[in-house]
């Protein structure tokens, strides 16, 4: 199929590539224009604006964005939205907040732009093994859509979620889902690291892959990670999040949902950015005022 596409960061670019491995006609637009020399390499036909890029499609147009959640999706959408047809299909394929995703989608039916959600997982590893996409939007979109799905995602690797919204909804739960997976895999192994023996996290790490309960791609990507031995050295223990795991807990707060392990999770990614705890300091300081407790000196 014909496709535009917006965004050619680490993923979007990825997603390109393997795009044209499967035969589909890209045209590719980022405000890099290294980026978009980078998919002209693999075929793409690149362009400078979004006004080149709806010229050079044909109607009806099919759009993928893949920028940044928040006002880059905003901007992008409201932009494409003056250039498009009636009829024109917008796919936002980002990390956007599903409430943003409804109000969107409700305000372009207005004007007749047709749209949809695609939550994408794979990472950088997308490229390769594809990607496992969760589609929001209306039955006769996910067809218009079925051909890239196909070429983007490994079998079985793409499904029709529910109507718009619906696609990050799930993508949202699913990186919540994430967040608890890295925490457990995370405190296991520093409990493994500080006890009496000596042992090798990354020799562990691929036993566990072989037949245990607890194997999974994560396991096999600590054991990446542990290749150069297990001080991780190098790597600061700073750990960021990118919305998701906060607005899963959001909707379990929202919905009266008990989530005790994925919020205690995205917790412990606010703790991990602190050099110092003052909420430390401050029971320290009572420890010492109510019971006479030794206080650590900075």
């Amino acid at each position: 199929m014909q496709i535009g596409f917006v965004g050619l960061g680490r993923m979007g670019g990825n997603m390109v590539t393997r795009l044209r491995q499967g035969g589909h006609d890209v045209v590719a637009f980022d405000f890099s224009a290294e980026a978009v020399a980078k998919a002209q390499e693999q075929g793409a036909t690149g362009v400078d604006s979004l006004e080149a890029l709806v010229a050079a499609l044909d109607a009806p147009r099919r759009i993928w964005i893949m920028v940044p959640s928040g006002d880059p999706v905003q901007q992008t959408l409201d932009a494409l939205a003056g250039l498009v047809d009636p009829g024109d299909l917008l796919v936002d394929g980002g990390n956007s907040n599903f409430h943003d995703t409804q109000r969107r989608g409700a305000e372009l039916a207005e004007r007749g732009v047709r749209f949809c959600d695609v939550g994408v997982s794979g990472g950088v590893w997308g490229l390769q093994v594809g990607y496992c996409m969760m589609s929001g939007g209306e039955e006769q979109d996910m067809e218009a859509l079925k051909p890239a799905l196909d070429t983007l995602a490994p079998p079985d690797g793409w499904l029709h979620v529910g109507p718009v919204g619906a696609g990050h909804y799930v993508k949202m739960v699913h990186n919540g889902i994430e967040y608890g997976m890295l925490q457990a895999y995370g405190e296991g192994f520093e409990i493994l690291k500080n006890g009496q023996f000596d042992l090798d996290l990354g020799a562990i790490s691929h036993l566990w892959n072989q037949g245990s309960v607890v194997r999974s791609w994560l396991l096999e990507l600590a054991e990446r990670a542990f290749a150069n031995g297990s001080e991780l050295e190098g790597i600061r223990g700073y750990v960021d999040d990118s919305g998701e795991g906060r607005w899963t807990v959001q909707e379990a707060i929202d919905t009266s949902t008990p989530a005790p392990i994925l919020t205690l999770s995205l917790l412990a990614r606010f703790a991990s950015r602190q050099d110092e705890s003052y909420s430390a300091k401050v029971i320290a300081a009572l420890r010492n005022e109510f019971g006479g407790h030794a206080i650590h000196k900075e």
